[in-house]
């Protein structure tokens, strides 16, 4: 069964009242699919409370910046750290160079647009790929 990669901050996290919380029409979408979720960031220990990532429903993964999501790396020291492989995940990401750099390696991902919130868009990638 494939992992679902999930972008952290901006998509399952949103800023609402200048605070940060769980985007929680995305968790239900996620919560009807029984594969495991791994949550992608970037953030350094300074952040985490800030974007609540130590109360999380998933695991986090981050680099702390070394490298970025937009390094292919990042993405190797992923899959060599849960022990998978390119074709046993997918991954929604924000950020347009993120997801080309996840695409470099060959793994299934999905341009996440977080202003408009297309959950329909994504649940429709959900399903395609975790066929």
């Amino acid at each position: 069964m494939k992992t679902i990669l999930v972008d952290a901050v901006y998509c399952f996290i949103i800023e609402e009242e200048k605070r940060f919380k769980i985007f929680q029409d995305m968790y239900k979408l996620l919560e009807t699919y029984p594969n495991k979720k791994i949550i992608l960031t970037g953030a350094s220990d300074d952040k985490r409370e800030l974007y609540g990532l130590d109360n999380m429903p998933y695991e986090v993964f981050t680099l702390k910046h070394n490298p970025e999501k937009t390094n292919p790396e990042y993405y190797k020291i992923l899959l060599k750290q849960f022990n998978l492989n390119k074709e046993d995940v997918v991954y929604f990401e924000h950020s347009i160079d993120a997801v080309k750099s996840a695409q470099s390696i060959g793994i299934n991902t999905y341009f996440y647009d977080n202003d408009k919130k297309d959950l329909k868009s994504l649940e429709k990638f959900l399903d395609e790929s975790l066929k």
